[in-house]
């Protein structure tokens, strides 16, 4: 057993290895979430994967998936959509080696200079014109949208607008402005399928938790 680097500390456990540490973690989850569960299947994998990312269990209340979230979702990371986040901090947050092994990609457009100039000019949010930038991309499409409730807004008016709708939105806006609006606008269509939490909170963290999660379902290719 590996021994610990914290003597005389009582509660510390020893030093374990990453996968050791998601092992435990994982089974601490399990162990203090109480049955009967409300959610099961791939839904409570993701989930579960949200707690592990924030460890806060009241998103056992919070998570809200569309019907068709899951099979969408896998689907077309299957089929090596793109996956667009609304910050550099998402895209990073979603390991390459998992979107590679399904030929999937991921772009952040927050940063690109003609998203960059046109807000300036127009005096609105980059996140604006970055949802444009992406609705140009001709992939299929899976939105992570973990920091701007104007980006989910922006989606949602563009979809209404007549832009083919992605995928699936991961629509996880966290905030006191807006963040439990758009999902609220989000949660009351049948027309696109989302994974969300309702209320306040969100974040990037959980978006690619959420996200992370669907790609490793995805991965195990053991169906919907």
């Amino acid at each position: 057993m590996p021994r610990s680097k914290h003597p005389g500390r009582p509660g510390l456990m020893p030093e374990l290895s990453p996968q050791d540490i998601e092992n435990r973690s994982l089974a601490i989850i399990e162990a203090e979430t109480p049955r009967p569960r409300p959610y099961g299947g791939h839904q409570w994998e993701i989930v579960r994967r949200m707690i592990h990312a924030s460890a806060d269990f009241e998103l056992l209340e919070l998570v809200r998936f569309h019907p068709n979230a899951v099979s969408a979702g896998v689907a077309a990371l299957r089929e090596g959509c793109l996956v667009v986040t609304d910050t550099e901090m998402g895209r990073a947050g979603i390991p390459a080696r998992r979107l590679l092994a399904l030929k999937a990609k991921s772009a952040c457009f927050i940063g690109d200079p003609g998203v960059s100039a046109r807000a300036v000019s127009a005096g609105r949010t980059r996140s604006v014109y970055a949802v444009d930038k992406a609705l140009e991309q001709p992939q299929d499409k899976i939105f992570v949208i973990g920091n701007a409730p104007t980006a989910l807004m922006r989606l949602l008016e563009r979809i209404d607008g007549g832009a083919p709708p992605p995928a699936l939105i991961v629509g996880m806006p966290v905030g006191f402005v807006n963040a439990a609006q758009s999902k609220e606008l989000l949660m009351a269509r049948s027309d696109v399928a989302y994974i969300t939490v309702a209320g306040r909170k969100g974040g990037t963290a959980l978006a690619c938790a959420a996200l992370n999660a669907l790609a490793e379902i995805a991965l195990r290719r053991d169906g919907e």
